[in-house]
């Protein structure tokens, strides 16, 4: 989370656009930004996952076995039309598993479920990218003075901390590795857009910021606690 607002800093600062794909060191939850900490508690399977508090809103995901993401992009017209990122980069990641023989399709206005109390992947919002009717991605958003910061999960494999979410590989039998369907992400974004996607180190300045930011927000109480 520290790194990705250091990314969001870099946006808003010197207008650098990053997109980031990471897995997790152990399965975790990251909260959406308005929800009670206590309520991971009423699952037995996740009452003792490790877990932190995003700066993005939704549900709680469960990192376990899926890929993380974060786009961070500048204010402004070149980086924002008129679809949201949300639903823009669903498209990707749709076209992204057609590559891979993996049909999908985004929730619509309308058919709106809520299959659980608690876990992002319980809820079908409209964007959100389901296979064989299972919701397989989803993301949240922050716009801070008009730039974007924004989180989501691509699942691929069904957790033991939440059986009743299977992946894209569960659903789809095919065993697609996640560098793989990174890249095809990355291309269908530059047919999307049109940008150039160029692999970047860590600047000094983004390092420290991350640093700072996980040793007095992220790291801390006060911020998983605070609702």
């Amino acid at each position: 989370m520290a790194a990705d607002e250091a990314l969001l800093r870099s946006a808003l600062d010197r207008g650098v656009a990053s997109l980031r794909f990471y897995t997790w060191d152990e399965p975790t939850l990251s909260l959406g930004y308005f929800q009670s900490h206590a309520d991971r508690l009423s699952d037995p399977l996740l009452a003792n996952v490790a877990w932190v508090r995003r700066p993005t809103g939704g549900a709680a995901i469960l990192h376990d076995l899926e890929i993380t993401y974060a786009l961070a992009l500048p204010a402004g017209p070149l980086w924002h039309t008129s679809e949201s990122w949300l639903c823009r980069f669903h498209h990707a990641v749709a076209s992204a598993l057609k590559d891979f023989e993996v049909e999908s399709r985004a929730v619509a206005c309308g058919e709106e479920k809520k299959l659980g109390p608690f876990l992002c992947f319980q809820h079908q919002t409209p964007g959100d990218l389901l296979v064989e009717g299972h919701k397989v991605v989803g993301s949240a958003q922050r716009r801070p003075h008009g730039a974007t910061m924004q989180h989501g999960s691509i699942l691929l494999r069904r957790s033991p901390h939440a059986p009743a979410l299977p992946g894209i590989v569960d659903l789809s039998a095919k065993n697609i590795a996640e560098a793989e369907l990174e890249s095809a992400i990355i291309q269908a974004l530059g047919k999307e857009t049109g940008w150039t996607f160029e692999p970047a180190d860590w600047t000094a300045g983004e390092q420290a910021a991350a640093n700072d930011l996980e040793r007095t927000k992220y790291a801390t109480r006060d911020w998983n606690t605070k609702r």
